[in-house]
């Protein structure tokens, strides 16, 4: 059940990004450039396990993300805000279909499952 909840927030932060950004009216091809750029912090596996999931994690969870979008909010800035939102519903993307933070163990043990 937990398991299926974590998928449904997934779902839901994914809209509501979809959502808010669609009546931000900004850039589709932004979107669809950056939607995956937060999966580069992969590359922390070519030094190890503990790397790989060290960066993934910090590239894969809201908080970074939050404060970027209250940065976005507070500032005006139309760019910051974008990129929190995109950075948000890959998170969100991701959680939806079963990605989730990273054990150091290997790249397939995440705490949703074994992927």
């Amino acid at each position: 059940m937990n398991k299926i909840l974590l998928h449904i927030e997934g779902f839901a932060v994914l809209s509501l990004c979809l959502y808010f950004y669609r009546i931000n009216q900004f850039s589709w091809v932004l979107f669809f450039i950056l939607l995956f750029s937060p999966d580069i912090a992969m590359l922390g596996y070519l030094f190890s396990n503990r790397v790989g999931a060290l960066l993934y994690n910090a590239f894969h969870t809201y908080i970074i993300t939050i404060i970027v979008i209250f940065c976005g909010l507070v500032l005006t800035n139309q760019t910051v805000l974008a990129i929190g939102l995109i950075w948000s519903a890959h998170i969100g993307m991701d959680r939806m279909i079963g990605y989730g933070l990273k054990y150091p163990t290997a790249f397939k043990d995440s705490h949703l499952s074994r992927v």
